[in-house]
């Protein structure tokens, strides 16, 4: 089953410096019929102005994964971690027990996000921060797992949940598949192109709720970057 989310029907607001649209209740937006799915707590499509960004402040007890699909990111915590992300990788920090970060566009771009929040599967755990490369050639055609919680995904950065963060880019025409399983619930959103799901057009930033469907098999009607998280 898929429930299309238009972007257009998101919540959000633009501060200046900052425009996020929230797929999920979120700070001032609020819908009680959009609080979360599975253990997917928010999905935040944020732009951020040139040399501005989020300063310091606190979380906790939350895995928070941040996608750059424009510009990068500059990632200072409470850890001493330092770190820029540029488009096309991710990173990702474990609330755990609290941490402290900002989060500053330091290009001379604006640079557009998705930041995905899950919520963990234990509480209490050590705060941590990590952030790699995922070069877009790898993803072509096919999904790769870039952010998991199972230990059998060597390869992705470690989340501390009961879930995992995909990605895959598709030519126009092409389709590729991926083992949702029936009894879990995928989020899916392009960050470009569009693409058609069990025959529903979903379109760039809009987000596609999916449950009940073992096997997603995703077709590209345009060239498309897009993002999934399979939650439980």
């Amino acid at each position: 089953m898929i429930e299309l989310r238009p972007f257009a029907s998101l919540g959000g607001a633009n501060h200046g410096w900052l425009d996020a649209k929230h797929h999920f209740s979120f700070a001032d937006y609020h819908d009680p019929k959009r609080m979360h799915w599975g253990n997917l707590r928010v999905w935040n499509d944020d732009r951020i102005a040139p040399k501005a960004g989020f300063p310091p402040h606190p979380h906790r007890d939350m895995e928070i994964i941040t996608y750059i699909r424009e510009g990068a990111i500059t990632h200072k915590d409470s850890l001493g971690n330092i770190g820029r992300t540029e488009a096309g990788d991710v990173q990702v920090m474990s609330a755990g027990t609290g941490i402290t970060h900002a989060e500053y566009n330091a290009e001379d771009v604006e640079t557009r996000l998705f930041q995905i929040w899950i919520m963990p599967t234990k509480r209490g755990e050590k705060p941590g921060w990590g952030t790699r490369p995922f070069p877009k050639g790898e993803r072509a055609g096919q999904f790769v797992t870039l952010a998991s919680g199972f230990e059998e995904d060597a390869d992705a950065l470690p989340i501390r949940t009961d879930a995992r963060v995909v990605a895959a880019t598709l030519k126009a025409g092409e389709s590729a598949d991926y083992p949702i399983g029936a009894d879990r619930r995928g989020y899916l959103v392009p960050a470009t192109g569009a693409v058609e799901i069990e025959g529903v057009r979903v379109n760039a930033r809009d987000g596609a709720a999916i449950s009940e469907t073992p096997v997603l098999r995703v077709t590209a009607l345009e060239d498309s970057e897009l993002v999934l998280v399979d939650a439980a």
